[in-house]
């Protein structure tokens, strides 16, 4: 990915976990580099295909200068976070913030904070069995594309499924929906909670009724497993609800564990779900026993 460079941009701030920080003010050197592709610019000779840096520096330098931050940490998460909303041609930005007048009573060139932050693609399972099930599932959506920090959503068909594992409770409409995001794995947990719990979601019985239910099924490639999240979603390779609207918008993405493309993943259901209902003796859509 091409990169646009803004190096050692001094800003005098009152950015300190010390009072005397907050009150004389400092030096920060400020360094961003911009990820996104410049070819369109570049053969256009195109300004509005690019990122004008002049004017990046200067909104930089703004929010360097607006409000009072302990952790340099805290400054360059906004920095980071802000520029990617206000230049939409972003794709990731790496902020590195240098503090050479670090009151910490020894010698030393400077201390600094560099991260990284990015859009992310994610694909996400919505269900509801409960209540207005579309509105449900429609709300949802709606609350997510109108999240600042997600962007370019859109959404499968939705399918009508019977239950999975808790079988005693009304058929499913099931969906997956595509959207970019500056969440982390674990923030984007924690706010489809917010819609969930919106949707007057309770959580009594496993695979239980449920008036929406949003699982993170991809995010990027990103292979994670905590307490609370395991990413690719452990149960794609084995549901018909989630496999086949994600297979209509996304067949050709990988499975960062098994390395296999959605398509094949389903393909290799259909075969396995068409085997075991020979073995069994009847035909999809007869009720099983």
């Amino acid at each position: 990915m091409d990169k646009i460079e803004i190096r050692n941009l001094e800003c005098y701030c009152h950015h300190g976990v010390l009072r005397e920080e907050n009150v004389l003010g400092q030096k920060f050197l400020v360094s961003a580099v911009l990820y996104m592709d410049t070819r369109k610019a570049g053969n256009e000779d195109d300004l509005s295909q690019s990122v004008n840096y002049a004017e990046t520096a200067h909104f930089i330098n703004e929010i360097m200068s607006l409000g009072e931050h302990r952790l340099i940490e805290s400054v360059a998460e906004h920095i980071a976070r802000e520029v990617l909303l206000k230049y939409p041609l972003l794709q990731k930005i790496e902020v590195s913030i240098q503090k050479p007048w670090a009151p910490i009573l020894l010698p030393l060139e400077t201390v600094a904070v560099t991260i990284e932050r990015q859009w992310t693609r994610v694909y996400a399972g919505v269900g509801s069995n409960q209540g207005n099930r579309r509105k449900y599932i429609d709300n949802a959506y709606a609350g997510i594309r109108n999240n600042r920090y997600c962007k370019c959503a859109y959404m499968s068909n939705i399918i009508d499924t019977e239950p999975y594992g808790y079988t005693e409770q009304p058929n499913f409409l099931n969906g997956v929906i595509c959207f970019e995001t500056l969440y982390s794995p674990e923030e984007l947990l924690k706010f489809f909670h917010r819609l969930e719990d919106e949707g007057d979601r309770t959580r009594e019985i496993h695979w239980g009724p449920r008036t929406i239910d949003l699982d993170i099924l991809f995010y990027g490639d990103r292979i994670l497993q905590t307490e609370d999240l395991i990413i690719p979603h452990k149960e794609i390779p084995c549901r018909r609800f989630v496999l086949e609207p994600l297979n209509e918008i996304a067949p050709y993405v990988i499975h960062p564990v098994l390395g296999k493309t959605v398509r094949d993943i389903y393909t290799e259901f259909l075969e396995r779900e068409k085997k075991e209902d020979k073995d069994a003796g009847f035909e999809r859509g007869q009720k099983k026993y």
